[in-house]
Order: structure tokens, then sequence, then C-alpha cells
């Protein structure tokens, strides 16, 4: 396949990396302020050849702290890697990745050191953090372990290792030989298991033998580059990975279902030939049935619900990765309290991180309030909506929580007995519960089905993110006010968007939907 055509580059997944290596130049730099001349690189423009053996030069001299390495190549294991940072300690060296994203979340137990301790002999447990999951960090963890482990320079003792995150204040240290991992396997057990199954498959196709993996969809095929060689084998067989998720077509096929067509003929009432974990075997049946009648939407039920309320408040929030809420958009509809109808925004254009983001929120709970207590004083009742709580509810509950004192702020007690409440409904789970989707939930999936379009034909979370970077000059141009009114644009359809689905649900156009009891 190696000179098979390959998708297009994924720009978002692009940028991240570029993103990512930002943040590693950063924080070298940092750390080599830190370090002084115990803080050696290695050349990154230097061809592979150069850069290993640059590295192993720096091993052999016993350098404190390397960045940049690349380690040597593991022939027998056939093995190669680069880390950002390799650690001097009694024995050996350690390996400590440095990635963008959440490795702690507020709690204990963690064990860390800080920035300025960069050995895992002086780790203690955290009183501030707890371990976020991360599998693949552990997972890149252990495979630079075994590559020092081949060449003989990690340390004789357990086996540490540790990452910085997103937040780069500290240092988390993973103990890989704990047994954490389902089964009461360790991360390199886990790692050992996965990578001799993927040599497995490599030698397999190298020598022309029996394939030991078949394409199989899954989440990540959608920025996969080579989901279109995988796409017209599985369409050819029509394949049960098409409707159901990745692990639910394994069981399937494990029990000799490995088409649509098979799954749609069987009985969905009778006990499922496999557990599944995705869905009920009535639905998957249903939901094959569906697919293969090319309905991208079938009711679950003859009749369709939706909570209403007299006063109406759409609501959907716009974020940039882990560093904040930006946007809160809203759209009033209902009885008349006073407010005018239709969209408001609360934004801030500074570049998160920012403490504005907290005068935003402010204003945008004032106005959540502003309308609940004026529908309660005239004896209306009230409810917002959102389309997938979860996003919506963890800024909630988070700007809470990092802005203790800012006027206008909510309480987290405030927060989570508003989100707790009836006056809160998830659109989302209206749909998940009254639909079959053969092509997946999500609102630009759905919300069509109303009769609702966005105005920007590149409306998308994905592309919001590029967009905002430009709105706030975040790569040092001067920032956009196009991309700011494309962004309020983009929010605006979103919260339009939750509110015509719930008006089509609530009336008889939504019975032209093929119900499943007819499937």
């Amino acid at each position: 396949m190696a000179d098979a055509p390959r998708a297009a580059p994924d720009p978002t997944g692009t940028q991240r990396r570029a993103d990512a290596n930002v943040h590693r130049r950063q924080l070298a730099d940092r750390l080599a302020a830190v370090f002084g001349a115990d803080w050696l690189e290695v050349p990154a423009d230097a061809d592979s050849h150069d850069r290993a053996r640059i590295t192993s030069e720096l091993i052999a001299a016993g350098t404190p702290y390397i960045w940049g390495a690349l380690l040597p190549l593991d022939v027998p294991g056939a093995r190669r890697g680069h880390v950002e940072l390799l650690v001097k300690v009694p024995g050996g060296y350690v390996p400590i990745i440095v990635v963008r994203h959440k490795i702690t979340d507020p709690g204990s137990g963690a064990v860390t050191t800080p920035l300025t301790t960069l050995t895992p002999a002086r780790s203690r447990p955290d009183p501030r953090r707890r371990v976020r999951p991360q599998p693949r960090d552990q997972l890149r963890l252990a495979h630079l372990t075994r590559l020092l482990q081949a060449a003989g320079h990690y340390p004789a003792g357990p086996a540490m290792a540790g990452a910085i995150g997103l937040d780069a204040d500290a240092v988390l240290w993973h103990d890989l030989d704990a047994t954490t991992w389902p089964g009461g396997r360790s991360a390199l057990a886990e790692y050992d298991s996965r990578f001799a199954d993927r040599l497995a498959i490599a030698h397999a196709a190298l020598s022309g033998s029996r394939p030991l993996a078949r394409p199989s969809r899954v989440t990540e095929c959608r920025s996969c580059p080579w989901w279109p060689i995988c796409e017209v084998e599985l369409n050819a067989e029509r394949d049960v990975s098409l409707v159901l998720r990745g692990e639910d077509a394994v069981a399937l096929r494990g029990v000799g279902v490995t088409t649509v067509d098979e799954l749609a003929a069987l009985d969905p009432l009778t006990e499922p030939p496999a557990p599944l974990a995705g869905m009920t075997f009535e639905d998957a049946v249903l939901l094959s049935r569906a697919w293969l009648a090319d309905f991208s939407l079938v009711r679950r039920l003859p009749e369709v619900r939706v909570p209403r309320a007299d006063v109406e408040l759409d609501v959907d929030m716009e974020s940039f990765g882990d560093s904040g809420a930006y946007l809160w958009g809203s759209w009033l509809s209902g009885v008349d309290i006073g407010l005018a109808h239709g969209y408001r925004a609360f934004a801030t254009w500074r570049p998160l991180p920012t403490d504005d983001e907290a005068r935003s929120f402010a204003e945008f709970w004032t106005f959540l309030t502003t309308v609940r207590v004026r529908a309660a004083a005239r004896g209306l009742t009230f409810r917002a909506f959102c389309y997938n709580e979860l996003a919506e509810n963890r800024w909630l509950i988070g700007s809470a929580q990092r802005f203790v004192g800012t006027p206008g702020m909510p309480t987290v007690g405030e927060v989570m007995a508003f989100i707790g409440s009836s006056s809160w409904v998830d659109m989302f789970g209206s749909v998940r519960e009254q639909f079959l989707c053969a092509h997946g939930k999500g609102l630009k999936t759905i919300a069509p089905a109303a009769g609702f379009t966005w105005r920007d034909p590149e409306a998308g979370g994905e592309n919001s993110m590029r967009w905002y970077r430009d709105a706030v000059g975040m790569d040092g141009g001067a920032p956009h006010a196009g991309q700011r009114e494309r962004l309020l644009r983009y929010n605006e359809d979103d919260v339009r968007a939750t509110f015509t689905l719930r008006r089509w649900m609530s009336s008889p156009d939504v019975l032209n939907i093929p119900y499943a009891g007819d499937l």
C-alpha cells in the first residue's frame, strides 16, 4: 500500500501537531533557562542518522538532560522512536514526553514532581491532582522504555516514565509496571501484547501470507489517510461495521454475522448471537434495515415527544480545546417576557486562556438567570436546550470553579442545581431515545431532516478552531474581524438548529420519517 492514493491531510490534525510543536518549543526554552549547561539539545533539523548518532554521543557522555533525542534503532525488535526529553538517573536514563493535552484533573493521588525536579526518585503523591486516563501516553512511554532497555540505557528497578501536559506545571510520573490496565495487566504488558500483534500483521503482509488484519470502521477512520482504500472494500462487502461500532462489529463477525444484510435478516426480538456494547440487539437489526433502505433517520416510536415550555432558550458554547470557552450563544423564543427574541452572543476575543473569559461567562449566566426569573414572575414555564450537554456542562461547571469571586459568577452549587433540573434539556438525548440514526446523531446530520441548513458551507467544530485562531490573532497576525463574524454566524446557526429541530419534532411533519416498526 506504500504507493496507494490516500486522503488529503486532515487540516485540523496538521494544526494540532503544529500547536504541539510550539508548546514543546516553549517548554524547552523554559527548561533550558533553568538547567543551563546541563541541558543539551539534539538538532531538530539534522537527518535521522545524525540525530541518532548525536543522541548516542550525549548519552555516552552522561549528559544530564537531553532534549529531542532520537533513540538507537532496535533492530531485533523492529523498534524506533524519538522522545522530547531524556533525564539521567542512577544507572541510565528515563524518558519524559511532552504533550499538548491535559494529563491531570483536580483531585489527589497523581505522582508528580515540580518542573525543576525532573527525576522520579523525588516524586510524591500530589494532593491537588489526580491522573486523567491517557492510555496513548502510557503506551508511548512503554515503547520508549523498551527502546532504552534494548539499548542498555534504562536503569534497573521500577519502570518509571514521565509526561508533561498542556498546563506544563509539573511532571506526572507513570509506573509502567503497575497493574492498572484491564485484566490486571501493566502498561508494559499491554504494550508488549499490542506491539507483537502489530508486528505479526506487518510480517504477514510483507511475506504475502494470509492477512491477519482486515478493514473495520472505527471512529478514527474519519481522519485516517487510508480511509479511501478501506471505504471501498467495506462498502463492496457491505461490512457490518458500517452500521455498528467497532467492538460490536468484531463480536458479530466472531459468530458469523459479517454483513449488514446478514444482520438485517435476523429477528430483532430474539436473543442476540453475541453481546453488544453500543446498542441493543433490536436497535442494531433495525438500524441495519434502515441502512439498507437508505434511511438516514427512523422513528423508534409511533409518536415523537420533546419537552417544551412557554419560554425557551437554546444555548450553544464554543471552546478552544482545553483552553476555555470563548463564546456562549443563545436564541430566545416563546412567550414575550420583555426581552427581544432571537440571538444573543456573549464572547471574549482575547486569546484563550484569558481572565476575560470570566466576564463573558458571567454576562451569559446573568442573562440566563434574568430569563428564568422573568418567566417565573409571570407564571410561565421555562426550559433551556442544548445539543449534547457534555460539552456545555463541562464549561458551565468549570467556569464556576475557575472564576470564583467574579461579579455575576454563579457558585458551583448553583450551576449543578440548574443542570440537574428539568429546566435544562439535552436535545441529543431526545434524538437518541426516539430515533435510529444510520449516519450518526450529530446535529449537523440530524437538523437537515428538520429542514435546517447552515449558512456557512464549511460549518463544523473542527473548522471553527481554525477560524478562532484567525479571529483572535493567535498565530501572531492581526485579529481578523471577518472571522469573528463568521464564528458568530456559525454559533447562531447552531442555536437556530436546535430550535428548528425541536419545533419539527413537535409537529406532524416528523411523522413523515419512517417508523422502525414498519421495517
